[in-house]
């Protein structure tokens, strides 16, 4: 792996280097990349809605790798809350590298006509919206250092709609669209732009789905060997360390016995 050696963390060796920030990190995906890159040495900001969590990660991170670590407790959903947070943020802290735009969510198996208004606006304004908001805020300093890389994480759902999921469908896929125009506006500049579209991932993202109800989001995966949060922290670290003149620019990751959003092998 020697030519990964120029990772952002090892380039910055003995340097100030940028921060990683992260939103939606007190759980599941965003709580695993606050983990993956504080074990690397990158200093992070992490982002939740829920500031005792925020604490809790950042005390952990602290006492397990030595790390500075920084909490911005805000709803991604809250533009001027957001605003006045990344505002707010000063000193060696301000040089974000790496921006992670974690924070998303999925309610309901609703057919589109049936959806509740508040779901679907609960869905936009965060998958959407609030992914737009970190994006305006912390990029156009990246541009001025010459400098940085934006991670979305999107999802496979963003592909191909399912039954029971159009809203959030319409989201992701709205995911890879907004990546690949910042992409286009930023391809005379150094920095680079990945669309991560996992598969079935087990976290509490399905048990927000079906509102508490564990039964429901266990058989979402039963049968096979779903990916896990650490494991879309290591291909997120991974890409993050390629060289500086590698942009990988979309990644599809599934476990081995999944094939699309809707085919998977589930044992006899």
């Amino acid at each position: 792996m020697e030519n990964y050696d120029n990772s952002l963390w090892k380039q910055a060796s003995g340097k100030n280097f940028g921060a990683v920030l992260i939103t939606g990190a007190t759980s599941g995906i965003g709580r695993a990349l606050a983990w993956k890159f504080a074990s690397l040495g990158a200093n992070v900001i992490l982002n939740g809605r829920d500031k005792a969590k925020l604490d809790e990660i950042s005390g952990n991170l602290t006492r397990e790798f030595g790390n500075e670590v920084m909490t911005l407790p805000f709803d991604v959903r809250d533009r001027k809350a957001a605003t006045a947070a990344v505002e707010s943020i000063e000193g060696k802290w301000k040089n974000i590298d790496v921006l992670i735009n974690n924070a998303g969510l999925v309610l309901g198996v609703d057919k589109e006509y049936e959806v509740n208004p508040d779901e679907w606006d609960t869905m936009i304004d965060t998958n959407i919206k609030g992914l737009l908001t970190l994006t305006r805020l912390v990029v156009p300093e990246m541009i001025k250092r010459g400098h940085g890389h934006i991670f979305n994480i999107g999802s496979i759902a963003g592909d191909a709609t399912y039954p029971g999921g159009s809203v959030y469908c319409a989201t992701k896929a709205a995911v890879k669209a907004l990546s690949d125009g910042l992409r286009i506006d930023l391809v005379d500049t150094p920095l680079r732009v990945t669309n991560i579209k996992p598969g079935m991932v087990e976290t509490h993202f399905s048990i927000t789905r079906y509102h508490g109800d564990k039964d429901k989001a266990d058989a979402v995966y039963a049968g096979l060997k779903p990916l896990t949060a650490e494991d879309i922290a290591e291909t997120v670290s991974f890409i993050a360390s390629a060289p500086a003149h590698v942009q990988i620019a979309e990644v599809l990751l599934m476990p081995t016995n999944q094939a699309t959003g809707t085919i998977s092998y589930r044992g006899k």
